[in-house]
């Protein structure tokens, strides 16, 4: 019975390990079957429906982690002595079908000559509650040890936990010395099983709770079956989650056959659900849900801050609030480039982005469309170029409409007059092409650095040589390593007159430390343009201040700390700091002008008004332990240790 098909997937590209797009964060799916397995075996012909929607929850939201997945699978009613937990993990960006690959061969040979539907029902990975993970590491390790989900194993079943997330904390260390001053001895480091092992040991204490509550009344299995029917998992969560300092959405099932999701207090990470009579599902993206179940928008809810999503094994459901509200701090950056761009929301919200930059647009061009053509760096801006194209069309009508009023005012509104204006269009065009078969064995020198300037293409003869300029809209410019060593040189050998680049986001300047792969202060365009403006206005002092009162900062409770990088940014202004990351990323063999434009912080919180989390670029942490690591990497960066993070 297979679930996907068998493909292969390239690694080593050269796209991935050079051209240094952002990392994801990581994605998250939750399935939990409401009827029993006959029932999907007979509506929909299958008994590993459940399975086979894992699937396709995972492989559409592939765009979240290509560095590894995994999957869990809980069986309720297994007998004593067979398994009722399964696990497949797998490595690299062919690991989804791997690791499915892998479960229709279990599954092929264990239900080959079975027809009943309660011997298939035995049958490996064909269970009640379904886990899918997509991985992309935010503690610097990898391997098959730090894949998810987690798996704490006991030979009770409410004491096994299957654990996955997408999150990072910013205080696993201070996290890691509870759990070992309350005498446990994890062994592996890493947030993942700080957590796995707090989730561990406050479900232990539940279960002892309950034990003592019902011992004098029952006895085995009775006992253990009222535990497992009693289970309070929300107590469980408000026991454990109080102390974690960051953005997750943590999910987990017990082996009893107790699922449940959790999302922090801020609403960094993001989570949606679905709930019928057939099914709960929970992934990290809502158009997700409503193409695999093919459920209508308002169907799908949005899991709120705090708040879990549990569902018993019982087969009860609701949420729950765990962890009270805390400032909403929804991450912006998930809808300018990480989600996918098909939710009915987000959509409208790129191309809001797209629009807004305009008036700057056409300031930097001199007004002149006639002269300018219009494009975008595939594949994530596209909507945001819609946005903008649109935008300029606007203004284009207005001045037609301001031409023909005048002239029908002076009388002057002849058919030939009227033909002139209404001909004027934006001028779009697809001028980049990524060459997306391209790969390289070649791991440095002159011929890398080549290769680089060949990743994208351009489309010939839609520019008019030393006459035009060439308006091009990316979704971020971040550490600027592409528009220097590709896109610039390449538009640039159709010989335009000037080269406008364009951010739909504003200038990142401060890492991330929630989840994103931007976790290095020295990275960074905008900091290393500040920097450099520093050095070149007599300013240095303030490099060696900064220095200073992040040392002294970092002698502080957390929560009293402030960002002392912010400091790095205020002698200049936006436009100032964009021109000289023009500069710095214009190759010396460029013949255009080259101007870049970014997105402001007012523009981007009009586009995007219900995910304010904005604090790559406007140094405003969530929480405190964000503003102790900013101080924390400045202070490597000061220091010259550009490896840490």
């Amino acid at each position: 019975m297979p679930i996907c098909p068998s493909a292969e997937s390239p690694t080593g590209s050269f796209f991935q390990n050079y051209m240094e797009p952002l990392k994801h964060e990581c994605g998250v799916a939750l399935i939990r079957l409401r009827k029993p397995l006959e029932y999907y075996r007979e509506k929909y012909g299958t008994a590993s429906w459940g399975l086979a929607k894992l699937y396709l929850l995972m492989e559409k939201q592939h765009n979240r982690g290509q560095e590894a997945a995994g999957v869990g699978v809980v069986k309720l009613k297994a007998e004593p002595g067979h398994e009722y937990v399964y696990r497949e993990r797998a490595i690299g960006a062919g690991a989804i079908d791997e690791i499915f690959g892998n479960i229709n061969r279990q599954l092929a040979s264990a239900t080959e000559g079975l027809a009943s539907a309660e011997d298939i029902a035995q049958a490996p990975f064909i269970g009640d509650i379904y886990m899918g993970h997509l991985r992309y590491s935010t503690t610097g390790r990898s391997g098959i040890s730090y894949v998810h989900p987690f798996l704490r194993r006991n030979n009770w079943r409410s004491r096994n936990l299957l654990m996955c997330g997408n999150f990072n904390l910013t205080n696993v260390d201070e996290v890691f010395r509870q759990i070992v001053e309350m005498g446990q001895h994890p062994r592996l480091y890493s947030d993942t099983i700080v957590l796995l092992e707090q989730l561990g040991f406050a479900l232990d204490q539940e279960n002892n709770r309950l034990y003592h509550e019902f011992r004098d009344a029952l006895r085995e299995p009775a006992l253990s079956h009222a535990i497992e029917d009693n289970l309070d998992m929300a107590r469980v969560l408000a026991e454990a989650s109080p102390s974690w300092d960051g953005g997750y959405v943590i999910c987990g099932a017990t082996g009893s056959g107790d699922m449940f999701a959790l999302r922090d207090p801020n609403g960094i990470r993001p989570a949606f659900y679905y709930i019928d009579d057939e099914v709960v599902v929970l992934a990290s993206e809502r158009p997700v849900i409503q193409t695999v179940f093919d459920v209508p928008v308002d169907s799908v809810k949005e899991l709120l801050p705090g708040e879990a999503l549990i569902a018993t094994k019982n087969n009860a459901v609701n949420t729950v609030q765990v962890n009270a509200p805390g400032k909403n701090a929804r991450c912006s950056f998930e809808r300018i480039y990480f989600s996918r761009g098909s939710d009915a929301d987000i959509y409208q919200e790129r191309k809001r982005l797209g629009r807004n930059l305009v008036p700057e647009i056409l300031k930097t061009i001199g007004n002149d469309l006639d002269h300018t053509v219009v494009s975008f760096i595939p594949n994530t801006a596209e909507v945001a170029y819609m946005g903008l194209t649109q935008g300029l069309e606007k203004h284009l009508d207005r001045e037609r409409m301001g031409q023909i009023l005048d002239l029908q005012n002076r009388n002057e509104l002849t058919a030939d007059a009227l033909h002139q204006i209404m001909r004027r269009k934006v001028r779009v065009e697809k001028l980049a092409i990524k060459d997306i078969k391209l790969r390289t064995f070649i791991a440095e020198g002159t011929s890398r650095n080549d290769l680089a300037a060949h990743v994208y293409d351009v489309t010939y003869g839609t520019i008019r040589p030393e006459e035009d300029t060439i308006v091009v809209i990316d979704d971020s410019i971040v550490r600027g390593t592409t528009l220097r060593q590709s896109i610039i040189s390449m538009l640039d050998r159709l010989n335009p007159k000037r080269i406008v680049v364009v951010s739909s986001a504003p200038q990142v300047r401060y890492p991330d430390y929630y989840g994103i792969d931007m976790s290095r202060m020295g990275e960074f365009i905008a900091f290393r343009a500040a920097v450099q403006l520093l050095k070149e206005t007599g300013r240095q002092h303030i490099l060696d201040d900064v220095y200073k009162n992040c040392m002294d900062n970092l002698k502080l409770p957390a929560e009293k700390q402030i960002n002392c990088v912010r400091a790095i940014y205020e002698p200049f202004t936006p436009e100032e700091i964009s021109r000289k990351i023009a500069d710095m990323l214009t190759p010396a063999s460029c013949r255009a002008r080259v101007d870049i434009i970014y997105q402001t912080l007012e523009g981007l919180r009009e586009a995007i008004p219900d995910c304010p989390g904005d604090w790559y670029f406007s140094g405003h942490y969530p929480t405190p332990g964000g503003t102790r690591l900013v101080n924390r990497a400045y202070i490597n960066f000061y220091e010259g240790n550009t490896e840490k993070r």
